[in-house]
């Protein structure tokens, strides 16, 4: 059996996950980062997209996360996310409502400096949408 960890997600709503599970995958804003135990200490920034969760159990849990950071320890990781769900909460009218505010401030945005980190958002935005509700 694998060796499991402590796992949280959090969301300013509400706490997600709090279980031992076997393997976490983020999606880190340079990469998906699959946790293990035992794993190196890391602290990084997550971006829109799907973390999936091994339970001790061997369950998979799926979650949809906006934006964020995962704190990695040997023992146990947390991701602090801006905004989380459980996937089967997902809804087209959700992301088409995010993805509507999100092009609203991409008008508005100050400075091309501004706009150019809103439009990398709505392309990682978009990317989760169409992978979370094909078709």
């Amino acid at each position: 059996m694998a060796d499991t960890f402590d796992f949280e997600l959090v969301s300013p709503e509400r706490l997600l996950v709090s279980e031992k599970v076997t393997e976490v995958i983020i999606p880190a804003t340079l990469g998906e980062m699959t946790v293990l135990a035992k794993h190196a200490p890391t602290m990084t920034t997550i971006k829109a997209g799907v973390v999936r969760v091994k339970l001790a159990s061997g369950a998979t849990q799926k979650y949809v996360v906006f934006g964020g950071f995962a704190d990695i320890l040997p023992t146990g990781c947390t991701v602090l996310a801006e905004s989380a769900i459980p996937q089967e909460e997902a809804s087209r009218d959700m992301f088409d409502k995010r993805i509507a505010a999100l092009r609203a401030d991409i008008s508005d945005a100050p400075t091309d400096e501004h706009r150019t980190k809103l439009e990398q958002m709505m392309s990682e935005l978009t990317h989760v949408h169409n992978s979370v509700m094909p078709g």
